[in-house]
């Protein structure tokens, strides 16, 4: 089971507003403590997940950088939340990286779009069924 996702963030600001914006109307709940900590009600224990996102300064203090391959997926509830999300993201300093909608490469029901957040890191947020 995954636990959290740690995301390295030069300007921490600029992304923990992206990623309030995208993860608060999937339900995520936003905490500010050492570092910013976006985790769902009920979690034990928000700063180890299940489902924890965490956005700070790399801890080796080296710049951060988007990684090459590296896309965590978030699910959402509908199709209209997906595009919710996804413009909600572009609002908040993202890039389009594939407008929500089908893709030939998967089953008719996954409706998904991608963005890149403003480090570069790409993510998806998708609604199946």
């Amino acid at each position: 089971m995954l636990s959290y996702l740690f995301i390295g963030a030069n300007d921490v600001e600029r992304s923990a507003a992206f990623y309030h914006a995208i993860l608060t109307p999937l339900g995520y709940q936003h905490d500010r403590e050492e570092h910013d900590c976006f985790y769902l009600p009920g979690t034990a224990d928000k700063s180890n997940g299940p489902g924890s996102v965490h956005i700070a300064k790399p801890f080796n203090g080296q710049p951060a950088t988007a990684g090459n391959g590296m896309m965590p997926a978030f699910r959402a509830e509908s199709r209209q939340q997906v595009d919710q999300v996804h413009k909600a993201g572009l609002g908040h300093g993202g890039t389009d990286e594939g407008p929500p909608g089908t893709r030939e490469a998967y089953t008719p029901d996954f409706y998904v779009a991608y963005l890149r957040d403003p480090e570069g890191n790409k993510l998806a947020v998708f609604f199946s069924g």
